[in-house]
């Protein structure tokens, strides 16, 4: 997963998946000027292994992680040293989570994403929402739902990792309680923050007390 090779950037002019504006406001009678980008609703999934005691989360590279690296390092870069910016930094840990590109619920999205990803195949009525939330104010504003689900081994049917077909490599990561309280207590973390609060919510609200 992290043999990352063959780096280099440049402008983005087309993409199936963000569409990027300019903003002109005024905003107290003063004009300004924001760039954004669009892009889909989303879902992001809590998963719990009641059987393993254990939190069940997706680690992959992500090449907008890995790119603030190396730019932080070396701003004007265009092709990327790999072996001064290995991929292991670009690799982060997360919820289980899709876009809503389908013409079907937010809970189905959910329900679709456990499988395809984590590989447990879930009756719909064991998702509970959470909320939703605004995720990327600064760039994006858009909207995701957060679930929550309690998952079996015997609901487990295949190993998950995602779609290849869609360029998706994904690791399963299960993670003990007192492992997942070991990993919010670090001064760094490779993680969303919509991910740290997902953990917060799950020890403050679901977590087994004994």
């Amino acid at each position: 997963m992290d043999k990352i090779e063959d780096v280099s950037v440049e402008p983005l002019t087309e993409s199936k998946f963000f569409i990027p504006y300019r903003m002109h406001y005024k905003q107290d009678g003063k004009k300004k000027v924001w760039d954004l980008v669009t892009q889909h609703e989303s879902v992001s999934i809590i998963i719990y292994n009641t059987d393993k005691k254990a939190l069940v989360f997706v680690r992959q590279f992500r090449p907008a992680v890995y790119y603030s690296i190396v730019r932080h390092k070396e701003p004007d870069c265009k092709v990327v040293d790999t072996s001064k910016f290995p991929g292991v930094d670009g690799i982060t840990l997360e919820l289980c989570a899709g876009i809503h590109d389908k013409d079907q619920s937010l809970v189905q999205d959910a329900k679709h994403e456990v499988l395809e990803e984590c590989g447990y195949d879930v009756p719909l009525e064991k998702f509970q929402k959470i909320l939703t939330l605004r995720s990327g104010v600064g760039v994006t504003g858009d909207l995701q739902t957060m679930f929550y689900v309690e998952v079996t081994n015997e609901m487990k049917k295949s190993q998950g990792g995602g779609l290849e077909a869609e360029g998706e490599l994904i690791d399963v990561v299960e993670m003990s309680i007192p492992e997942v309280r070991a990993l919010i207590s670090q001064d760094t973390v490779n993680c969303p923050g919509g991910f740290l609060f997902a953990v917060m919510w799950f020890l403050h609200n679901k977590a087994p007390k004994d």
